[in-house]
């Protein structure tokens, strides 16, 4: 598949997902090499405006843990679901390498 075969395309994104604390089986999509270590809402939500992914906050129910309500983001596919994932995570990284330089 192409990237112009997934345009329009949202999918979900929950910060578990890119969690470099967070084990496979808690619901980590990506590895651990290209993780980040507890990534805020705000940051996943900042690092797809920058992407251009029309980033959307929403309070719903994390499948894993159905009882509590928490916040995730919805935002336009880059490629796959897991290319999406990993270009949000090396752009927090990016992000938040840059605010330590100063």
């Amino acid at each position: 598949m192409t990237k112009r075969d997934y345009k329009g395309e949202r999918v979900t994104v929950w910060p578990v997902y890119i969690d470099a604390s967070a084990r496979r089986s808690d619901g980590r999509k990506i590895p651990l090499s290209e993780a980040v270590r507890s990534p805020a809402v705000e940051e996943i939500e900042e690092a797809a405006r920058q992407l251009g992914l029309e980033p959307e906050v929403v309070e719903a129910r994390y499948p894993r843990a159905w009882w509590k309500y928490d916040k995730a983001v919805i935002v336009l596919k880059a490629g796959s679901k897991l290319e999406t994932l990993r270009m949000l995570a090396r752009k927090i990284s990016e992000n938040r390498a840059s605010k330590r330089r100063f």
